[in-house]
């Protein structure tokens, strides 16, 4: 393949280029003839690439932090020969690591075109695939060598107090709310395997419908609550929040080390709180950039910046606030951003 033409017909720039660069010359060690030509599905700026060898294919992430790589390399290796939830891992070359293609259908896609009963069907596989994945890890025993998540106190502290920022935008706080006790209930023991940011734009169908979930540079431990948080709260994840947590509660995996209702209890408070995270992200995003097309969003796994996508975390963090007399205070505030998004989604 000529990289130099691939290079000057996508208009790289010189960083884009020489990543582009590094990931062909280590395609080429690995694959050697195999190796017919690179694709950059999610556009050149991304890190990674879908490497073609004949007719298959492999990915390729060429990430700035090394460490990173090679944190997700090991968890594929240590998981990924006797989980089919995750890729497997193919080498790793001048820290570009190669790994299994996990399908070209993104599940935020196929979530995003299904009716009702395809996306029930499809979110389904997702919520298994996370607890298959988390047997894996506890049978692979990854609990010896994984770094800790969001385990500080100084980190839960900063998790919790983004209520204060929806405050001072002028938003009601109900009574009663007490910080330090929410705090408290979030800080938790890192125990139990998590993949971490389980967007629904990070796992993809293959042309069987088999789901397989990928990205895993910041896989870490933790409770284990917190993948189905991210997947829950995930702004452009098109399902109600009462329909998910039953699905989860439903299919929850009695060898889970923690019982199923204070597991359930921790996914509703860490539920609401990362869906505060996200709508501030969107905030401070909508503010640089404005709203654009669900449909543009969706195809560019990009945060949600339209009107409804806030509307349905407002959603999301409602109903999960309800659940806890620890949260139900912040109830009024998700209400009253949900009232003043309303009319820009009317619009939209």
């Amino acid at each position: 393949m000529d990289i130099e033409h691939t290079i000057k017909r996508m208009d790289m720039d010189k960083e884009d280029a020489t990543r582009f660069r590094r990931v062909h010359s280590a395609a080429q060690s690995l694959f050697g003839d195999r190796l017919t030509s690179i694709s950059t599905p999610g556009g050149s700026y991304r890190a990674s690439y879908r490497v073609h060898l004949g007719d298959t294919t492999a990915i390729a992430s060429c990430r700035d932090d090394f460490r990173r790589t090679r944190i997700e390399a090991f968890a594929l290796r240590k998981m990924g020969a006797t989980c089919d939830s995750m890729p497997r891992c193919l080498g790793l070359t001048d820290d570009v690591l190669f790994q299994s293609d996990a399908g070209q259908r993104r599940l935020n896609v196929a979530m995003f075109e299904g009716d009702k009963t395809a996306r029930e069907a499809t979110a389904a596989k997702a919520v298994e695939g996370l607890f298959t994945l988390h047997r894996a890890a506890r049978a692979a025993e990854m609990h010896k060598y994984m770094p800790p998540l969001g385990a500080s106190r100084p980190w839960v502290t900063r998790f919790v107090n983004a209520v204060r920022k929806l405050e001072k935008q002028g938003a009601r706080m109900g009574k009663g709310f007490n910080r330090f006790k929410v705090i408290e209930a979030l800080t938790v023991e890192p125990t139990q395997f998590v993949k971490w940011d389980c967007r629904s734009g990070n796992a993809a169908l293959d042309a069987t419908g088999k789901l397989r979930w990928f990205d895993f540079e910041y896989c870490g431990l933790r409770h284990g609550a917190e993948d189905f948080a991210w997947l829950i709260a995930d702004e452009s994840w098109p399902m109600d929040p009462q329909t998910m947590f039953e699905m989860v509660r439903d299919a929850y995996d009695p060898d889970t080390p923690h019982q199923r209702d204070e597991w359930l209890d921790q996914l509703s408070l860490y539920t609401v709180f990362h869906a505060l995270q996200r709508l501030q992200l969107m905030q401070s995003e909508v503010a640089k950039r404005g709203w654009k097309s669900k449909r543009k969003v969706v195809a560019r796994d990009d945060v949600g910046l339209h009107p409804d996508f806030a509307i349905q975390l407002c959603h999301v963090a409602m109903y999960f606030a309800e659940r806890s007399r620890l949260t139900a205070p912040l109830l009024p505030m998700f209400e009253e951003v949900a009232g003043e998004l309303a009319p820009l989604a009317e619009c939209a």
